[in-house]
């Protein structure tokens, strides 16, 4: 439960070979923008398994102040469980719920340096592209929030990613549990490259979606992005 824990997977590994005939069609930009998280039974994640329950069911929701007054008349342990869930005085409040607070999302590459954006994007940035990297290129996403209220247990993300109206990628991966704390968490997600040539230059959208092991939706995230010559 460490800010800058990477994760397993970034959000693309590459694009369909079979796909790249499609993709000259004409260039469907989508506005990037925060928005209500769909159904959690989606079906289409329970196709590719990602967020897919699999049979898990999470155990009932304990809120912190329940936790570390389950010890009060032990001092030492009560301290240790502050220190260990990473209590603030203002999420001993008995809530249930965790909520989870994003602030930014940013690119790092040899191209841009470090790019961040604050979250919700500004609407004046409506239509235009968050990001624009070079073919073949190495890259990072970063993202910063913050865990309120509650332990998020088994935060994951799910992302399709989009070309001309194609669906060309579809991942996801496990980000890790995160206990509220003062500081915001900075998660670093693993470097990745951008396809290259002729078919995979132009604009994209990505469609990213974070849930818990409840199944609660805590964001979804639409942004668009460019592939440009490397020359």
């Amino acid at each position: 439960m460490e800010s800058g824990k990477r994760a397993e997977a970034g959000f693309s590994r590459g694009f369909s070979e079979e796909r790249k005939e499609r993709e000259q069609r004409e260039v469907c930009q989508k506005p990037f923008s925060l928005e209500a998280c769909d159904d959690p039974e989606d079906e289409d994640d329970e196709e590719d398994g990602v967020g897919a329950s699999s049979g898990f069911v999470p155990s009932s929701l304990v809120s912190l102040k329940e936790q570390i007054e389950k010890d009060k008349d032990d001092e030492s342990l009560r301290r240790w469980k502050e220190k260990l869930l990473g209590c603030v005085e203002g999420d001993l409040n008995g809530q249930m719920e965790p909520q989870v607070k994003f602030h930014s999302i940013g690119m790092i590459s040899n191209d841009l340096g470090e790019v961040n954006y604050p979250l919700p994007i500004d609407g004046d940035q409506d239509g235009h592209v968050l990001f624009t990297l070079k073919e073949g290129s190495l890259y990072q996403l970063k993202l910063t929030f913050s865990v309120l209220h509650n332990i998020v247990s088994g935060l994951t993300y799910s992302n399709a990613v989009w070309k001309a109206g194609v669906q060309v990628d579809r991942n996801g991966g496990m980000l890790s549990t995160f206990a509220p704390q003062r500081e915001p968490y900075v998660h670093i997600f693993d470097e990745e490259t951008t396809p290259s040539g002729v078919l995979a230059r132009g604009t994209y959208s990505a469609n990213p979606k974070f849930e818990d092991d409840g199944k609660r939706c805590h964001m979804e995230l639409k942004y668009s992005f460019e592939i440009k010559n490397s020359s």
